[in-house]
């Protein structure tokens, strides 16, 4: 008689990121290629946690531009101060969104989407991009995500 078996992380969230870091270290040492490193990073992050959305979008001609991701099909181009993205641009800070659907002028690359995480990336001062972490869970993010996520972010020597 065959049984079901569930796989559970025993891990806590802590301890993933904990394991993750050294490895996205170990992938970005000595690659200088910045659209190489963000798409690893999109890579790890989405195998390690499963989340729905993970890319970057890098500052263009006043705008967010879509860069490397994991996850289904995305907007392209967002203004500043628009949806989480522009938001955390503007205001160069990391934007927790519990649920997608209470944030004033929240932008639905897609339906599932129900809550985020956007960290800036900083260039000489300046936000230079943006992380963008959605999940298809509510209420999936909280601190510990934005102390680890703002972590690997630094990784990147824009």
């Amino acid at each position: 008689m065959a049984e079901d078996l569930t796989i559970v992380r025993s891990e806590s969230k802590t301890e993933q990121y904990q394991s993750l870091i050294p490895q996205i270290e170990a992938l970005l040492s000595g690659e200088t290629d910045q659209v190489a490193n963000m798409a690893n990073i999109c890579a790890a992050l989405k195998e390690q946690f499963g989340w729905f959305w993970v890319g970057f979008y890098l500052v263009k001609e006043g705008q967010l531009v879509l860069g490397p991701f994991q996850g289904p099909v995305a907007c392209t181009r967002i203004a500043k101060g628009k949806g989480v993205c522009g938001t955390a641009w503007a205001e160069a800070k990391t934007i927790v969104v519990p649920d997608v659907d209470a944030f004033p002028g929240h932008i639905a690359c897609s339906s599932l989407s129900r809550s985020e995480i956007v960290l800036p990336v900083f260039s000489k001062g300046e936000v230079a991009g943006v992380l963008d972490v959605d999940s298809a869970e509510l209420d999936q993010f909280d601190e510990t995500d934005a102390l680890y996520l703002g972590q690997i972010v630094k990784l990147l020597n824009f």
